[in-house]
């Protein structure tokens, strides 16, 4: 570091840099480590006097002016050439860091260059300081200055000279007023860089991440002084930070206030905590819990960011337009047109929608998989015919209560789907069994068929279906005319879990417990509104109904001898229905809910010889098994309003 004390050296090297037609080299100190801090230059080096004398011969006392007060210097003490090269030879001569670092921390030493005018900080290259670190490891002790009242005008040099200067004083910031060299190489201190140059601009435009450090002469280094005596004290050390926590009020200058850059620091990390800067994958996954119409009419306006996310192709995968009275023929054809790869859709309630626009909508969608229109009452054969030809990897089709539709359409798909497993017809009244028939021996692989109130479909159909569809597993024909002739058929069906059976006019007891004993699979019963089933079918069904879990038995013939079947002989049920059945008492009640390990749900709806505090001592005694009862539903559905911030008092204020 001898050419930051010989301006001849600085000059040397330079002209022998022009000789050699180099670049200029960067100034750098031969120590390669701690150098100069710029609160040593007012700081007490009591310890380090051990070469003062030699130097306070060549101060030139009558030519300046020189006030030491507790090792503070104030500038402006003569210094003649002869001084100056003497001490820049010194300097030259010393070899070990230590030695250097004893030189260069003498308060005698500084201020004969400060007597000059100049701060030697403005010749120190910003890569030569040091984070407070790599100081402590060269073994030097630091003290901070008492207070001296009369050199706080002096100390002017050691403040920061950015665009918030003025106001530190008042309000001190989170940076100190010592240099620290930054990774780039610039000066990280609101210290004063004298002569301009590429090192002043860098100290005024970088950032501070460090406390303050207190000024000589200021209110709060006296209560300070006497823990900043210590030598691992230093500026920003752990000893300072510590003390200054205790020691320092909020106008002190130590106190850790944080500047306006912070705060410009955390919006810019609030703006990197975003949602938007999340992955694209997890904001897919966020906006799939929308329905197509928040995402269009909502998400999609928020940017463009997000637009582009919502037109997303696996969000039109599957299209729910079900409900939207807006939909058209004209709106669908143009979703046809943009979308190729759609899988599902579901126009259900959709009244707008026509045979035209479905026909449109499959042509488009030759991959299309799921087609669900319940309530489509305006559409028929020509819709079905349509996804029938062009779409024939059909799965499932559900068109319930749709009056046009007629056996041609059936026809259609058993021609073209053979992939058809799930088939939903209720309410379709022009559906015979001609087209069920014809659709039975096209679709092999059907799995779930449900007719309700199809009054053209008998027990050929049934026949049927289980002659041609081995692997049907859900059954439904709640009131057709079918018989205990057709439903024997079903016994074929070895894959059967669920057999709905509601509202059969002529369904005996022996049919249904022949298939309870040879479906083995099958989980769900149901045979509510059968007049026919009795106490014995019950028993049969508990006993043989290995893998049965659910049974309804709502308006069926039965008493408490059903119910304490159930509970003696089935270890698997656990859903019993018996509403509307008048012949349950309190007997039948308690004793299912004793015997039965498995229970859990025990419907009593309106069999009123069943006494509500009956009722309420089971559910007491017994809190895992679901009680419903007009009472005990109404409780529940009170408490849930309730829990959703439901109250009496707002209700009535509405």
């Amino acid at each position: 570091m001898g050419h930051l004390l010989s301006k001849n050296g600085y000059r040397l090297k330079k002209r022998t840099c022009k000789l050699n037609h180099r670049k200029k080299k960067k100034r750098n100190c031969f120590l390669q480590g701690p150098c100069m801090l710029c609160f040593i230059v007012h700081s007490n080096s009591s310890g380090l006097d051990d070469d003062s004398d030699h130097f306070e011969t060549s101060v030139n006392g009558s030519a300046g002016r020189h006030n030491s007060v507790t090792g503070i210097s104030v500038p402006g003490v003569g210094i003649g050439a002869a001084a100056a090269s003497k001490l820049a030879e010194r300097y030259a001569t010393l070899a070990s860091p230590d030695d250097c670092s004893k030189f260069l921390l003498n308060s005698r030493e500084l201020a004969i260059w400060e007597s000059q005018g100049r701060s030697l900080l403005s010749t120190v290259p910003a890569k030569l300081i040091p984070p407070p670190g790599l100081f402590r490891t060269a073994g030097v002790s630091v003290t901070l200055p008492l207070p001296v009242p009369s050199c706080t005008s002096d100390c002017s040099e050691m403040v920061c000279k950015r665009k918030c200067s003025e106001v530190q004083r008042c309000t001190p910031c989170k940076q100190p007023r010592c240099a620290f060299a930054t990774p780039d190489g610039g000066l990280e201190n609101g210290s004063v860089v004298g002569g301009g140059g590429e090192a002043s601009s860098q100290a005024e435009t970088s950032h501070c991440h460090l406390p303050a450090c207190p000024l000589p002469g200021s209110s709060s280094s006296s209560s300070s002084s006497s823990s900043s005596s210590t030598p691992a004290a230093g500026c920003c050390g752990p000893d300072l930070q510590a003390d200054s926590a205790h020691t320092s009020d909020s106008s002190s200058p130590c106190s850790f206030h944080y500047h306006d850059d912070g705060l410009a620091k955390d919006c810019d990390a609030a703006d990197h905590l975003g949602i938007n800067h999340l992955p694209s994958s997890i904001l897919l996954k966020v906006l799939s819990h929308l329905t197509v119409k928040e995402r269009c009419l909502c998400a999609s306006l928020v940017c463009k960011y997000w637009r582009d996310l919502c037109l997303d192709f696996q969000f039109w995968k599957q299209i729910d337009l079900s409900g939207l009275q807006q939909i058209t023929d004209e709106l669908l054809v143009k979703i046809a047109s943009r979308r190729q790869n759609v899988l599902e859709i579901n126009i259900s309630d959709c009244r707008g929608v026509h045979d035209h626009g479905v026909s449109a909508l499959a042509s488009q969608y030759p991959g299309l998989q799921k087609y669900t229109a319940y309530r489509c009452k305006q559409l028929g054969d020509i819709s079905i015919s349509a996804l029938a030809k062009h779409c024939p990897l059909l799965v499932k089709v559900h068109v319930g209560n749709q009056d046009k539709l007629t056996d041609g359409a059936l026809k259609k798909l058993g021609e073209h789907c053979s992939e058809l497993k799930d088939l939903h017809l209720g309410q379709c009244y022009g559906v015979s069994d001609i087209g069920i028939v014809a659709l039975a021996r096209g679709c092999p692989k059907l799995q779930r068929l449900y007719l309700q109130e199809n009054k053209l479909v008998t027990d050929r159909s049934m026949q049927a279906v289980a002659e041609h569809c081995p692997e049907l597993q859900f059954v439904g024909f709640m009131g057709c005319p079918v018989t205990s002739r057709g439903v024997i058929h079903l016994t074929a069906l070895h894959n059967l879990t669920v057999l709905d059976l509601r509202h059969i006019s002529e369904l005996n007891n022996e049919t249904v417990m022949e298939v309870v004993r040879k479906c083995r699979k099958l989980s769900s019963l149901n045979l509510c509104l059968n007049w026919s089933i009795n106490d014995r079918c019950v028993e049969i069904i508990a006993k043989e109904g290995r893998s049965l879990k659910e049974l309804y038995l709502v308006s069926c013939k039965i008493t408490d001898r059903a119910l304490i079947a159930i509970g003696q002989y089935s270890s698997t049920i656990e859903t019993v229905d018996a509403g509307w059945c008048k012949d349950i008492t309190d007997q039948g009640a308690t004793q299912i809910a004793q015997s039965s390990k498995s229970l859990r749900y025990l419907g009593l709806m309106r069999c009123d010889k069943v006494n509500e505090e009956t009722v309420e001592l089971l559910v007491v005694q017994y809190p895992h098994i679901v009680f419903s009862t007009v009472m005990q539903d109404c409780k529940r559905t009170l408490e849930r309003a309730y829990q959703m911030g439901w109250s009496p008092s707002a209700s009535n204020a509405s």
